[in-house]
């Protein structure tokens, strides 16, 4: 199967920036799409950004161009890099990819612990 581990969440001010990253281990044979969502309490996962198994991307539309969502395939890793954050973008991050574990088997999701970012105002 399948692991996720994310870094990179914390405290920062109004306007600042973080880097997160997730690196994907376990049985590992294809990983198609990585992405991030996040959620807030009360508020339902939303997506922040996806990349594919190439480099087309996809954005929530809350990003506004604030963050870039990249990978290293050859490490199975996908980052985010967060500037202008704002205290709305306060949620738990969580890493999710769109991975197979041997050739025959079939592409399932699979989701990280989540990390914490918190804004300050």
């Amino acid at each position: 199967q399948v692991q996720l581990v994310e870094s990179g969440g914390g405290l920062v001010q109004a306007g600042g920036s973080l880097g997160l990253s997730c690196a994907a281990s376990g049985s590992i044979f294809r990983i198609n799409a990585m992405g991030w969502y996040r959620q807030a309490p009360g508020k339902q996962r939303e997506l922040v950004a996806f990349i594919d198994s190439g480099t087309s991307t996809n954005y929530g539309d809350f990003v506004k161009g604030r963050f870039t969502i990249s990978r290293d395939n050859a490490k199975n890793t996908v980052y985010l890099q967060m500037n202008s954050l704002k205290p709305e973008d306060t949620a738990v991050y969580y890493c999710y990819c769109n991975a197979k574990y041997k050739s025959l088997s079939p592409f399932n999701d699979y989701w990280g612990q989540g990390t914490q970012v918190t804004v300050s105002s």
